[in-house]
């Protein structure tokens, strides 16, 4: 986008400040939107007198923010020199953003720092384009948007996955605190299978309100692409046909027309549900007789079973295929859920039944 054309786009409830508002508050944003386009906020939640607690932070948003969102900046309130402000507030934002993505650098990310007057309620938005940069661009003009909720849905969807895991964990008896280092490695195993080319992904629409019959689509795990950015994959429009499975779009699921502005809600969100399947039944070019291994414990061995239901919800662009759906949004989800399971039934696990 050239400097001269830049502006930020509020697709939001217009943002009112009070006396009583958070400090801070991250800005929302999403890939499938035009950059510097702010589509909700959320309050700081964990803060002391230094600033926010980080890594408490990054784990509430983490479980709060769908994925499909990303936090695209900060907004302060306060009276001070406004630059030096938006500089604490863009700071702040980075470290977040790289905690939520596990990287240490943000490549040629732009970054909004927001202030706002907490006594007349006035934001000022400036912009940082690169971690290095020093300067902050006051951002004018700023265009709030008539109808958020129709901006939002009329080009997106919702990715539903239901997973639930039964996970047998084996430990010694004689060596109790075993348990726990058993435990994260068959996390890390179940992880590392949702990349497994024999993994079987299967789409189908939900809840839809035609007669239209869409038939599900599999995708399997060779068919999915792990390394492209989400930022810089392309959005396929309605002209943009193929034949391949893995290339259609997400829009390929949701209703063709929406009638009335009422459907271009949350609530009649166009919802493609996603099931994850294992499947060791393809045909394989060689023939050869099943085989089992037995691997007797050498002392009394303990067994535990942990329940999990994995529930990850997503938002996409309708124009993301479904390869992509899958591979950046859905399995990033999954992934997120069980590291957090894993960190709420560590302290547990012999205690209680796990679930």
């Amino acid at each position: 986008m050239e400097k001269n054309t830049r502006s930020i786009r509020i697709e939001c409830p217009k943002l009112l400040i009070t006396r009583n508002e958070s400090d801070l508050q991250w800005l929302i944003g999403s890939p499938f939107f035009p950059p510097l386009t702010i589509i909700s906020t959320f309050r700081c939640i964990h803060s002391n007198s230094s600033g926010p607690d980080f890594p408490k932070e990054s784990e509430e948003i983490r479980t709060l923010l769908l994925k499909g969102f990303d936090v695209i900046g900060a907004l302060i309130v306060g009276k001070s020199d406004p630059e030096k402000t938006a500089a604490r507030a863009v700071e702040a934002a980075r470290k977040l953003k790289k905690l939520l993505t596990g990287t240490t650098k943000l490549e040629n990310e732009e970054t909004i720092g927001a202030v706002a007057d907490p006594d007349t309620g006035d934001i000022r938005f400036f912009l940082s384009e690169t971690e290095s940069s020093t300067n902050f661009e006051l951002v004018n003009p700023v265009s709030y948007g008539d109808n958020p909720e129709k901006f939002v849905w009329e080009s997106g969807c919702l990715l539903l996955c239901q997973l639930p895991i039964k996970l047998p964990v084996c430990y010694p008896a004689n060596k109790p605190s075993d348990v726990e280092s058993i435990f994260s490695r068959a996390i890390e195993a179940v992880i590392a299978k949702f990349k497994d080319p024999n993994v079987v992904y299967l789409v189908k629409a939900s809840n839809r309100a035609s007669l239209d019959v869409v038939q599900p689509v599999i995708l399997r795990g060779s068919e999915l692409d792990f390394d492209a950015a989400v930022a810089n994959i392309e959005l396929l429009d309605e002209a943009a046909q193929n034949s391949e499975k893995k290339l259609l779009r997400c829009a390929h699921f949701c209703l063709k027309s929406k009638s009335t502005s009422q459907l271009l809600s949350a609530e009649n969100a166009d919802i493609i549900q996603i099931s994850v399947l294992l499947n060791r039944s393809e045909k394989s070019p060689k023939c050869s007789a099943p085989a089992v291994e037995y691997f007797p414990a050498m002392d009394e061995t303990r067994l535990l079973i942990v329940d999990f239901k994995l529930e990850v919800l997503c938002y996409a662009g309708q124009g993301i295929p479904l390869m992509h759906a899958i591979s950046k949004l859905i399995i990033p989800g999954l992934i997120d859920q069980l590291i957090s399971m894993k960190k709420m039934n560590l302290p547990y696990l012999l205690t209680q039944h796990p679930e």
